[in-house]
């Protein structure tokens, strides 16, 4: 019998098994980002971002099920750094909590430990190595295309939420309400995606023929993907994702080498010019999007006046109370006092499925001068001075990391894992400074800033898998 007549051999079910048991403990935050891909509003649903959802639950599970297993001695414990800097942000949060009025202290409390202490803390247990580290960023580029694949659809066939009287912008399963639900899910991908095409392939194993079929595969497909979603991005509309992603991505290719980093920005914009110059994907309404991000001070439209409106109030709330803030979650009922007349009653909301509405403007859509006027000049330090730890540490340890797979034990696993933390954390930093927390794609942060603090601070063990 020849060898193209030899029958394929069949799946190993004992090492599919294996690798199941091994990456099990880093299931529940694969399973946190599917619960996020679920619709807005049904029963099981992302819900519409007035309330807890379900992935919501879910993380308050797998903080939970971390704790019991430190206390019970089943899991290695934060190291005193990663404690330290993870813990930083909890007194401004507590002293914020407590000049709040009524209960709203308490359950802005609550969000806030869950979004940047708790979940990350946990994120940072739960992944014990680089492989489990890809996995979770595999899973945010399936959540993207996902979500991307629905945005795109609702741009074709006119049943995305309203931009400039037609139902075309791509919003993804989140629906009008939570606007900025896509784009932030497309970014993490295009994020993630790019990191993993940026990282050593097979040939730097220290046994390239040895290593699976699918990694000769992995940077090409991961490239793939990469391209594919800058369309829904381009199709969400929202200018502040878009500058936090050309920010982040920019960081990442000047990680990866200046060389390298020119020749993608000139095939990014070769692709840009075919795709709205010549294929006409969106052109008229992206080059007005586009052109409305210079226009701040002359002919702004009404969203860019209301943002700096609601900035201006945040820094007027501050300068009132510059210590400690007006408190958790005063922002709203704050607003009117500081804000001028030039603020709008709220946002036009309609489209994909939901009746015309206003929604009110209840925060500044920038998380820093959210902090700033909620908890003052302590809890921003506190807040930013965690995030920037995380940031100089991770590009330290990038820097420090060999090219290749290759690895001794005292360095930091593969690189496409430092492309990737610190391009989310960079997107992340960026993107706070034209929106805050809110809505069903918030809990997405709280991963992301796990997978940055396991870069940057956890322990690299003399045993860690590199591949």
């Amino acid at each position: 019998m020849s060898q193209w007549a030899a029958p394929l051999p069949l799946p190993d079910r004992a090492a599919a098994l294996g690798a199941l048991r091994r990456a099990a403990p880093v299931l529940p935050v694969v399973l946190l980002l599917a619960l996020v891909a679920l619709p807005a509003g049904g029963p099981f649903g992302a819900g519409d971002g007035s309330g807890g959802t379900l992935a919501d639950a879910l993380s308050a599970v797998l903080v939970a099920g971390c704790a019991l297993r430190l206390v019970r001695g089943a899991h290695r414990p934060l190291s005193r750094l990663a404690a330290l800097v993870l813990g930083l942000p909890v007194a401004g949060i507590a002293l914020a909590a407590a000049g709040a009025a009524g209960t709203t202290g308490l359950t802005g409390m609550v969000r806030y430990l869950q979004i940047f202490v708790l979940v990350p803390a946990a994120v940072l247990l739960l992944v014990r190595d680089a492989r489990d580290f890809r996995l979770v960023a595999w899973s945010f580029l399936g959540l993207a295309l996902w979500q991307g694949a629905v945005g795109v659809h609702q741009y074709l066939t006119g049943t995305g939420a309203s931009y400039m009287g037609s139902d075309v912008r791509a919003v993804g399963t989140f629906g009008p309400n939570d606007i900025m639900g896509m784009s932030t899910v497309v970014s993490y991908g295009l994020v993630c995606a790019v990191g993993l095409a940026l990282g050593p392939g097979a040939a730097a194993a220290d046994s390239p023929s040895a290593a699976p079929a699918w990694e000769h595969w992995r940077r090409p497909l991961a490239a793939g993907c990469a391209v594919l979603l800058l369309v829904p991005l381009s199709l969400s509309f929202s200018r502040g994702a878009w500058i936090a992603t050309v920010v982040a991505l920019s960081v990442q290719l000047l990680m990866a080498g200046v060389r390298r980093a020119v020749r993608v920005f000139a095939a990014v914009a070769a692709a840009g010019v075919v795709l709205v110059a010549g294929m006409g994907v969106g052109s008229q309404l992206l080059s007005e999007r586009v052109g409305s991000i210079g226009r701040v001070t002359a002919a702004p439209d009404q969203s860019v006046t209301d943002r700096y409106t609601m900035w201006a109030a945040a820094l007027g709330m501050w300068r009132e109370q510059p210590v400690t803030g007006v408190g958790l979650k005063q922002f709203p009922a704050e607003r009117d006092s500081h804000a001028s007349l030039a603020l709008s009653s709220g946002s036009d909301v309609a489209g994909a499925g939901t009746d015309f509405h206003r929604q009110a403007l209840l925060s500044p859509h920038n998380m820093y001068l959210l902090v700033l006027s909620e908890q003052g000049m302590l809890g921003l330090t506190a807040l930013a001075g965690s995030w920037a730890v995380l940031l100089v540490r991770g590009l330290r340890r990038a820097a420090k990391s060999p090219p290749g797979k290759r690895c001794s034990p005292d360095r930091a696993p593969a690189k496409d894992c430092a492309f990737v933390a610190c391009g989310l954390l960079v997107w992340q930093l960026a993107d706070f400074v034209y929106a805050d927390i809110g809505g069903p794609s918030t809990v997405l942060t709280a991963v992301v800033l796990g997978l940055a603090a396991w870069w940057a601070l956890a322990d690299r063990g003399p045993r860690e898998a590199t591949r």
